[in-house]
């Protein structure tokens, strides 16, 4: 066996079978790291911290850390390491009445009988009936793993697609007539074309589905496969699996910070990334964010950390590992932010370059002026002298106004977004765009003449799968040896997922073990199997080819706000319910020491509060904010911006089911245990308690 065993202290898997451990202390700190830096750390950090303020953001980013994501992931850990059990084990542990907690996080309707546990059995004879517990984590783990590993899919197509050259989204291709080039592309850029109509082939609706994509759904199958083959024995593969998916992603990490120092306008990039603006900090949006970032970052409340830590030996210290794999996680993204824009600087400042060369060949064809004349250094000043001796000519040139920070910020197709922080920066008077030019590009000028931003809401693509598949795709085309580049970056994102996969694959596997549901008796080969075909054939509607469109609505409207109501009763539960001097206990038990002010103060106070904040404010954004999404329309007046439209109506009901589905098992769970123990009163039985159903063992019950 590649895993050690060890007795299960609480009887978690029924009559105390022996539970597997992880070979040793790396492979369960590098598991949880895998499963905490993913996706979101590569293009999501990047650019909140571009957006607000560079510097500016890890403020309030650096606050929730401390406050809100160490405290809640320190409870995770040490929970699942003392009851050893996953996250529907745990919170029937902790009380039937927050069993719903746990069933949330992972979709199972299970008719489990409580009567396998034999504590139960001790606190209520003779009970039997519906799982009380765990449809919480599950919930969110089964349908968050549904469109993650959609993402793995289009990353492996496009990895697939690196082992050519030139790179099939450097040009655009031949119409159908063979005649000229494909009026969609030549609209918008082929790194958009490739994204959007040779992988997607998107529709211009989400209400027309359109068929299922051959070429997605065989990259979905080979994801899952592969994701199978890794999880097939459960941490006894993924513990060697991790070694790599774990490592390389660091590895190709380094690879690319280096090669970006040392690229033209990797200076610049760093630069506007971390170009400290404080006065966003006066947004409440910015705090917002911050706290939501940290709280998915760390990948709280899916139960994969719980189902982890509980193949700890007991007498592991997981006060020490909660802050190591946070601050891990913290500098991981710092350190992505800086290999990413360090190679999105060469981009932007290549691509401001051709601009200048565009305007510089107006310039001298239009005032006769000797080649070679007007260099990118002196631009400026011929532009500006020309502006004021001859301003009608220049005017007719309808110049482009070729600023870097523009380049920086750029969305599909080469129109131009910006950041919170320079919306309404005005171009200098010197090098503006005429004001006739602006109307006729759609765009909009101030009384004074100087040019503004597009009147449509800026296309922010400089994140998630924009900045992936469309912006550093094409950072990727003015690198020597592009090919070998595109390998390099899109086997670590598939590598950065798969790990992040194998968390939610336990989340969902190790409750299904626990609770009884699954009789253990049933080969992990063939529970995993069953567990991934059926992930497989639910995700098929995202190769559709409205299939985006409905994974941005798993994406903004699944996890949020199911997440940050679990992990509020996840604390309220162990803070109020359990109680902190009783965890303590445990945690005194397991690392030797109590936990200090810091970790009972954040737990009592700060942590609920915050998550309740949070909450709230999300809530509130959500409800001032019209339910829409961008369609990518050829057709479109605009285009290639994408046209924003409004959700219709059975589309919303759809939104608002996945926002409270996974929540509503909580009260609904706890209904249930009330009517439960109203009916034992009535009948004339009392527990001895009603709330607690797994009695506080002392310091050396169950422990090795």
């Amino acid at each position: 066996m590649a895993c050690a065993q060890g007795p299960d202290p609480l009887g978690a898997g029924g009559g105390g079978e022996r539970r597997p451990r992880w070979d040793n202390r790396l492979q369960y700190l590098l598991s949880c790291i895998g499963f905490a830096v993913g996706l979101g750390n590569i293009w999501r950090f990047p650019y909140l911290c571009q957006t607000y303020g560079g510097g500016a953001f890890l403020i309030p980013y650096l606050i929730a850390l401390v406050l809100e994501g160490i405290p809640l992931f320190h409870i995770e850990l040490a929970i699942g390491q003392r009851l050893r059990r996953g996250s529907v084990g745990v919170w029937k542990a902790v009380s039937p009445y927050l069993g719903g907690v746990g069933q949330a996080g992972t979709w199972v309707l299970c008719g489990v009988n409580p009567a396998s546990s034999r504590r139960w059995r001790q606190a209520v004879p003779g009970h039997s009936g519906v799982c009380p517990t765990g449809l919480g984590c599950l919930t969110v783990s089964f349908l968050v793993s549904l469109y993650y590993n959609t993402v793995l899919t289009w990353v492996l197509w496009y990895f697939l697609n690196s082992f050519q050259s030139p790179l099939p989204w450097g040009s655009c291709p031949l119409d159908l007539n063979r005649t000229g080039l494909e009026a969609e592309c030549q609209a918008s850029s082929p790194v958009s074309y490739f994204w959007y109509r040779q992988t997607l082939n998107i529709t211009a609706d989400i209400s027309d589905s359109g068929s299922v994509q051959g070429r997605l759904l065989a990259c979905l199958a080979a994801a899952w496969a592969i994701v199978y083959l890794c999880v097939i024995r459960g941490i006894e593969s993924t513990g060697k699996a991790i070694y790599f998916t774990a490592l390389f992603p660091y590895l190709v990490l380094t690879v690319f910070l280096i090669r970006g120092l040392t690229l033209p306008g990797a200076v610049r990039g760093l630069t506007y990334l971390f170009t400290p603006d404080v006065q966003v900090l006066r947004s409440p949006r910015v705090w917002l964010d911050a706290a939501t970032q940290i709280f998915f970052s760390l990948s709280l409340a899916f139960g994969g950390h719980i189902a982890f830590a509980s193949y700890n030996p007991p007498r592991n210290n997981c006060e020490k590992d909660a802050v190591t794999i946070a601050l891990v996680n913290s500098m991981t993204s710092l350190y992505a932010s800086i290999a990413m824009f360090s190679v999105l600087g060469f981009k932007a400042a290549n691509d401001h370059g051709r601009c200048l060369d565009r305007n510089i060949l107006q310039l001298i064809n239009a005032f006769d002026l000797p080649d070679q004349s007007v260099s990118r250094d002196d631009y400026a000043a011929v532009l500006t002298h020309l502006n004021a001796t001859q301003p009608d000519r220049v005017a007719r040139l309808c110049l482009e106004t070729c600023r870097l920070e523009d380049f920086l910020d750029k969305g599909p197709g080469h129109v131009v977004g910006s950041p919170i922080r320079r919306q309404l920066s005005p171009v200098p008077r010197g090098l503006q765009s005429p004001t006739s030019c602006a109307v006729l590009k759609g765009e909009r000028s101030s009384p004074s003449g100087a040019h503004l931003w597009p009147v449509v809401r800026p296309e922010r693509s400089a994140s998630g799968t924009g900045l992936a598949f469309i912006i550093f795709t094409e950072a990727i085309l003015h690198m020597p040896g592009a090919p070998g580049w595109a390998v390099l970056f899109f086997g670590m994102l598939f590598t950065l997922g798969l790990s992040s996969m194998f968390g939610n694959m336990e989340s969902i596997i190790t409750p299904l073990l626990d609770v009884g549901l699954v009789h253990r008796s049933v080969p992990k080969e063939v529970l995993s199997g069953l567990v991934c075909l059926v992930c497989f054939l639910s995700a098929t509607c995202f190769t559709l080819q409205s299939g985006n469109y409905w994974l941005e609505i798993f994406d903004n409207y699944v996890a949020p706000l199911d997440l940050m109501v679990l992990a509020f009763f996840e604390v309220v539960g162990v803070a109020y319910v359990y109680g902190v001097q009783r965890f303590g206990d445990d945690i005194e038990c397991m690392t030797g020491r109590r936990p200090g002010l810091y970790w009972r103060v954040t737990w009592r106070v700060v942590s609920p509060l915050l998550l309740l904040t949070i909450f709230v404010a999300y809530v509130a954004v959500l409800a001032w904010t019209p339910l829409s999404y961008r369609a990518w329309d050829a057709q479109y007046v605009r285009f290639p911006l994408r046209q924003e439209k409004s959700y219709p109506g059975w589309v919303q009901a759809t939104c608002v089911l996945l926002c409270f589905l996974p929540t509503l098992w909580v009260p609904a769970v706890a209904l249930v245990q009330l009517l439960a123990e109203c009916r034992r009163r009535k009948d004339g039985w009392q527990a001895r308690n009603p709330v607690l159903c797994v009695e506080h063992l002392d310091c050396e019950q169950g422990l090795l």
